[in-house]
């Protein structure tokens, strides 16, 4: 079975999908994908999560990166009337790791099981949309390969806005390397990091 799904283990590095502008984000706000929003809030209890469950830093624009990618394709299930059971997510969660040492870390953490159970979901989603069955499909990574292009076009009107500190959405992904509205948004950051510093200052004296 692991070698059928081996495209599961890169579900976290998945093709990105679609994209409108890469600002225009309201505060609060890490992303807004169609009429779903992803808190910065919860990129961050997100990415604190899974560093810990894979053993390693995860960076947050790999985060948003996939909570993007995620919430691509569940409005695209929900427009087909794709239906992915409990059961299912279930069976493929353990194999998008292959290590059942990390999967039970993430089984551990509410946070992290959600973020696992989303990406097992995409790919179970990716693969009906293909004409798959599911995971168990002898061509379940052929199928899951032909989802996401169908998941591509069919997301295409979907509006793509990131906030400026996790990169900019272009052609499609999002480039965290790229600078002009980064390094306006870094400014930012840097002018309320030094009030707050003033004002814990003044606190002090």
């Amino acid at each position: 079975m692991s070698t059928r799904l081996r495209a599961l283990g890169a579900v976290v590095a998945m093709v990105l999908l679609t994209g409108g502008c890469a600002a225009g984000t309201h505060p609060g706000a890490a992303a807004v994908v169609g009429g779903t929003d992803i808190s910065v809030k919860d990129v961050d209890e997100t990415t604190r999560a899974v560093s810990t469950a894979i053993g390693q830093s995860v960076g947050t624009a790999d985060i948003v990166n996939q909570m993007v990618n995620d919430a691509l394709v569940d409005q695209v299930r929900q427009e087909r009337s794709i239906s992915v059971s409990d059961a299912e997510i279930a069976q493929a969660a353990p194999l998008v790791f292959n290590n059942d040492e990390v999967y039970q870390r993430f089984q551990a953490d509410p946070v992290a099981r959600d973020f696992l159970n989303q990406i097992a979901a995409g790919a179970i989603t990716a693969i009906k949309l293909g004409g798959g069955t599911g995971v168990n499909d002898p061509n379940a990574q052929q199928k899951q390969q032909q989802g996401l292009q169908d998941v591509k076009d069919a997301s295409k009107d979907i509006k793509v806005k990131v906030a400026p500190r996790f990169g900019q959405w272009t052609d499609g992904k999002l480039d965290s390397t790229i600078s002009g509205s980064l390094s306006r948004e870094s400014d930012q950051a840097k002018a309320k990091r030094e009030a707050d510093q003033n004002t814990q200052q003044q606190g002090q004296g």
